[in-house]
């Protein structure tokens, strides 16, 4: 038998063709759709196999082909010119923009080729750092790098979802080790129960943005441990934990070895990060010698939480004895107690659960959701951190999520952008008078250029399931009939995103027979693509995929319903730019943003979904098609059937019609009259060049100069307030009412316009009267759960007598109706950022 040993041969790229291996290790090529046709033209068919991953590319190149390629004076020059985009864009981006940013996620969404991604949450954190470095942000990221990332999805026969895990191969992908001063590679440890945890450190190149990733498997551990970081959201709620502390202690440790631990902002991208800021704390108590009151503050002021969760059972949270067994050591570095570090997490000390999310607010002076009515939702679901307000009172903004233009936006598209709009549109991405130029396009360019897009993604589509069904031995007759009916010139409609049950993908198919005659009309025929992946755990979602392959295979639906597997980003693109229709019909008000649909809007797809996440702001009469805001029916099975029936009626009665009514020139005017609105009056709003200018104006620069106030001066603002705010939970509950007057009949009727005065006397017991508050809330809505505000009428305080402090208001209202009302007092301070960051209240 032959004795075999190891040989490894490693591409050879002539030193001539070197720039092409820099272009790969930089992710910049990904938005970039020069140097993406620069990879395609070295080898179109290795390309295409190894899902445009220019790493692998050039592994797998012969040297001929590289021999030949040097030859060629076309490519020579083409390539030059693409470095010579990247070495400008860099160099451009040398003196950056705003407060410095960390930014952590537990997933990022860049490209295929590098797996630590599951879905929007990722693929939105992906964008943002691509625009942070667009738009010259002074921006770090931390997450974890995963040795199989989330899993591949097949379909079986019987239309079961398989979950395969694929391991990525660290040398193939876009990262780097990252080095010290002194070359060596640099790790962290986290201490877990009995041992700890290492974790080296990788960078991927996001343009001008360095994103930093950590990773746990590798000797140094031991096999449990390793897991941490094999997959994303894998194993159960305790290796949760153990990647959540990774993330947040880790990724603060990182960045401290990296020098990036001064940044101005902390933005935590969801719970999962949330420990960041009792790291933070640790430091300043430890090396500031602060004391843990005063750490907190300084931290408070420069933290930045995002959720993007509408449901309370969607925030992360641990047992308590789960969690104390982790993190039982680590009040002692911040001198609490373990009851008092617990409340941390906590909107109760009865609640056995840690919860994450209740965490990153406490520490975070600033907080966000993702869309307007998110915002709201947001408001409602860490109401129980605020006793004594309302929701609608609490300071919980939003910035609406956006997508990044130069990715999701097809080839086609810049080119027609680039004509009409201009060269530097692509930097003046917020002037909406340039997106308005669209209506100057003939009406025959967009409709081509449409007709030309649908036709591609066909092709795909076909050549991609024809692939995997042959793999799991469909019936070919099966596969022929599918292709021959899939139609590039009939209406497309898309639904693709994860196959959770309150996305409803269900609601097109409450009436077959109805679904079948819009389907089936030889005049003007329509075609559904969907795909998406259901959570490994979540049978009723893997039951809802099931259920429409089943029914793909019926005769009146083969090729009229399709299910593509393993929705990956590339697949999106193809969607995204080739369907007519984008459709979302999420159960209200549980899409908390929804960015697939902004993507589409991008590329000309018309969006008709429920007016719910983004779509609340977004839609525009004339530019795609609206389920209603309110609920008709409490009872959901009652709300979808009327949903249903919506749906239904819009594509008998208006979609379908205006789809396929053409003029003379076989153009259908109306339809690209609202592919025209949607680019003019829908999509400037949502890039993450719009968004970036959000987070910006809202959240960093006002946290950033806040926070630089309480650093100066060896914090001397921090420890002020920390006194000022000490001293008052000392008196505040012993303060006294002494006295309470309302003009009579307030309890009774009113009347509009006139003035009803009211007087409260309280004993500050040495509080000064500047430091507490006077208002009466008045609510409507009494027998719902929460009363809903309807003004807050603060008092003026009108003299002082000793400890005795009078405050007066004169009362009058202007609109007739049946109120509740109540007076409280609050905390005053004009260094507190917002009346939630003391969150001292009494009700009188």
């Amino acid at each position: 038998m032959p004795n075999w040993k190891k040989l490894f041969v490693e591409s050879n790229i002539p030193e001539k063709l070197a720039p092409l291996k820099e272009l790969s290790k930089n992710l910049w090529w990904s938005w970039n759709t020069e140097a993406r046709d620069l990879f395609a033209k070295i080898d179109e068919e290795i390309w295409d196999e190894c899902a445009h991953n220019p790493i692998v590319l050039l592994e797998q190149v012969s040297y001929q082909r590289f021999q030949e390629l040097e030859s060629d004076e076309v490519f020579m020059s083409e390539m030059h010119a693409v470095d010579k985009q990247l070495q400008d864009y860099l160099t451009a981006r040398k003196n950056t923009l705003g407060p410095k940013i960390a930014y952590f996620s537990m997933e990022y969404g860049l490209h295929d080729s590098l797996k630590i991604f599951s879905g929007g949450l990722g693929i939105l954190a992906g964008d943002y750092l691509k625009e942070a470095s667009d738009s010259k942000a002074n921006l770090v990221a931390v997450g974890l790098l995963y040795r199989y990332g989330y899993f591949k999805q097949t379909i079986s026969l019987q239309g079961d979802q398989m979950a395969n895990y694929e391991a990525q191969q660290f040398s193939k992908i876009p990262v780097q080790p990252a080095m010290d001063a002194d070359g060596n590679w640099i790790q962290v440890e986290v201490e877990y129960p009995g041992r700890p945890l290492y974790a080296r450190l990788w960078e991927a190149k996001v343009g001008a943005v360095s994103l930093y990733l950590l990773d746990a498997d590798f000797e140094a551990n031991n096999e449990n441990d390793r897991f941490v970081t094999h997959h994303l959201y894998g194993g159960d709620n305790e290796n949760r934990l153990k990647q959540e502390m990774l993330l947040g202690l880790g990724g603060i440790r990182a960045l401290k070895k990296l020098g990036h631990v001064n940044a101005d902002i902390f933005h935590c991208n969801e719970g999962h990060a949330a420990m960041i800021g009792l790291e933070r704390i640790a430091n300043l108590v430890a090396e500031e010698q602060l004391t843990y009151a005063e750490a907190k503050e300084v931290v408070r002021a420069s933290t930045l939480f995002t959720t993007h969760t509408p449901v309370p059972a969607g925030h992360d949270s641990f047992h308590q004895d789960l969690f104390k067994m982790y993190m039982n050591k680590y009040p002692a570095k911040v001198s609490l107690s373990w009851d008092e570090f617990v409340m941390l997490g906590k909107a109760a000390p009865y609640e056995d659960h840690f919860n994450m999310s209740f965490l990153a607010a406490n520490l975070s002076q600033g907080i966000n959701g993702v869309s307007m009515l998110h915002g709201d939702v947001s408001k409602h679901i860490l109401k129980p951190l605020y006793e004594g307000y309302l929701s609608e009172e609490l300071n919980i903004g939003y910035v609406t999520n956006g997508v990044h233009y130069s990715t999701w936006t097809a080839k086609e598209w810049k080119e027609i952008h680039l004509k009409y709009f201009g060269k530097d549109f692509i930097n003046n991405q917020l002037d909406v008078d340039l997106w308005d130029k669209i209506y100057k396009v003939p009406d025959q360019e967009i409709w081509n250029l449409k007709q030309n897009l649908r036709a591609k993604l066909i092709d795909y589509v076909k050549q991609r399931f024809t692939d995997t069904w042959v793999k799991r031995n469909e019936n070919p007759k099966l596969i022929g009939e599918v292709k021959n009916a899939l139609n590039p010139n009939a209406l497309t409609i898309g639904f693709a995103r994860r196959f959770a049950t309150y996305k409803r993908a269900h609601l097109l198919f409450r009436n077959l027979d109805r679904l079948s005659k819009i389907v089936n009309d030889p005049e003007r025929p329509v075609q559904f693509i969907f795909a998406g992946k259901a959570h490994p755990a979540d049978k009723a979602g893997q039951d809802l995929i099931r259920y429409i392959v089943e029914i793909s295979k019926r005769p009146e639906f083969v090729g009229k319903i399709l299910f593509v597997q393993n929705y990956d980003m590339n697949l999106a693109k193809q969607l995204l730019q080739g369907v007519d229709i984008w459709l979302n019909t999420p159960t209200r008000p549980l899409e908390a943003s929804g960015t697939s649909g902004e993507k589409g809007v991008m590329n000309g797809t018309l969006h008709f979904s429920v007016l719910d996440g983004w779509w609340v702001e977004g839609y525009r009469e004339g530019a795609g098609w609206a389920l209603p805001l309110e609920r008709s029916y409490d009872v959901q099975d009652f709300q979808d059937e009327l949903d249903a029936e919506t749906i239904y009626n819009l594509f008998e009665n208006e979609i379908v019609p205006t789809f396929y009514d053409r003029n003379e020139h076989d153009i259908p005017e109306e339809w690209v009259g609202f592919i025209k609105n949607t680019q003019a009056q829908v999509a400037p709003e949502f890039t993450t060049c719009r968004m970036i200018r959000d987070y910006q104006d809202r959240f960093y620069k006002p946290q950033a100069e806040r926070s630089q106030r309480l650093h100066a001066d060896n914090f001397k603002l921090a420890k002020e307030i920390t006194s000022w705010k000490g001293n008052l939970a000392a008196i505040w509950d012993d303060i006294e009412l002494k006295e309470l007057e309302i003009a009579d009949g307030i309890t009774n009727a009113i009347r509009i316009g006139e003035e009803y005065p009211a007087k409260v006397v309280l004993d500050l017991k040495g509080l000064a009267p500047a430091d507490v508050g006077v208002e009466i809330v008045i609510t409507e809505n009494e027998g719902n759960d929460e009363p809903t505000l309807v003004e807050c009428k603060e008092f003026d305080l009108e003299g002082t007598d000793g400890k005795l402090a009078t405050y007066k208001l004169n009362l009058h209202l202007m609109h007739p109706g049946a109120y509740s009302y109540a007076i409280r007092m609050f905390p005053k301070n004009e260094q507190l950022p917002h009346r939630q960051d003391c969150k001292y209240l009494r009700w009188l």
